[in-house]
């Protein structure tokens, strides 16, 4: 029997990084490292969990500041989109293809790889509470999609948003964005042919 799953959350940095914890039992599953390990920690410890596994979504700098140290002073197991593994600061332990499970406390999460915001980024979902929600991030946000650099990029960023979360999970899945608040599907699908006309 596998222990319950509940999510806790914290801001760091003067990005507003958001930083996620899925615990379960006492174990915990950091998504992204971004800065301030103390901080980090401390919210395992409030969840009343230790850092057993962190999921980097992507390369970017404020998105790893922490992770060194935080992998130096837990120990845990390192995942991260194989596209984006090479120019991570700390070793990749397991590199997510998309279709992949990441396996954790006994549960198993389903990840996607978003290919346009950087090489690739990771999506991982969880259902906590009979609720959908979807950790995507920098590649999706309320309002449109994360930023990219070329035509193809933005194409490749909106063909993989759309067919991976949008016609694959319902309205009521929930979006933890990278930085700022949390949106639904739901909230954003009627945008999406206007994100497509405008280009972002």
């Amino acid at each position: 029997m596998t222990d319950k799953l509940s999510l806790h959350q914290v801001s760091v940095s003067d990005m507003d990084n958001n930083c996620y914890l899925i615990a379960s039992g006492r174990e915990g599953l950091l998504i992204d490292a971004a800065a301030n390990p103390d901080a980090l920690l401390q919210l395992a410890a409030d969840a009343g969990v230790e850092i057993t596994h962190v999921l980097t979504t992507h390369r970017h700098h404020d998105h790893v500041g922490a992770l060194p140290e935080v992998i130096a002073r837990t120990g845990a197991t390192h995942w991260a989109a194989y596209l984006d593994s090479p120019a991570m600061p700390v070793a990749v332990d397991r590199e997510l293809r998309d279709g992949d499970t990441l396996e954790f406390a006994g549960h198993s999460f389903p990840v996607h790889i978003l290919r346009g915001h950087t090489p690739g980024g990771a999506c991982l979902v969880a259902t906590i509470d009979g609720e959908t929600h979807l950790f995507v991030g920098d590649s999706l946000f309320p309002g449109g999609l994360g930023k990219t650099d070329s035509e193809g990029d933005f194409v490749r960023l909106f063909r993989d948003v759309k067919e991976k979360l949008f016609d694959t999970y319902p309205d009521s899945a929930v979006v933890h964005p990278g930085h700022g608040d949390a949106t639904t599907l739901g909230a954003e699908r009627p945008s999406l042919g206007e994100w497509w006309e405008r280009r972002w």
